[in-house]
């Protein structure tokens, strides 16, 4: 059996990453409609606190994208 680890093939990371945070927006937003409209106190506190961590993460993919890009560009040497 070969167990060796794959190649790092990293010329589609830019549009995956792109595709987690269209994602994450359409989710935030989603919330933000849901927060409107929920009364439940416990359960608009769980929204908010996903959206926190949403927005965090949100931080973390666009410098990551944003490292991709450059790397990408520099044909990744």
């Amino acid at each position: 059996m070969d167990n060796r680890p794959k190649p790092d093939d990293r010329r589609d990371n830019v549009e995956r990453i792109q595709f987690n945070i269209d994602n994450t927006i359409r989710n935030y937003r989603e919330t933000e409609d849901m927060l409107k409209i929920t009364e439940d106190e416990k359960q608009k506190r769980e929204l908010e606190e996903k959206n926190k961590r949403r927005a965090l993460a949100l931080k973390g993919m666009k410098k990551e994208i944003r490292q991709e890009a450059i790397d990408r560009k520099n044909e990744y040497k």
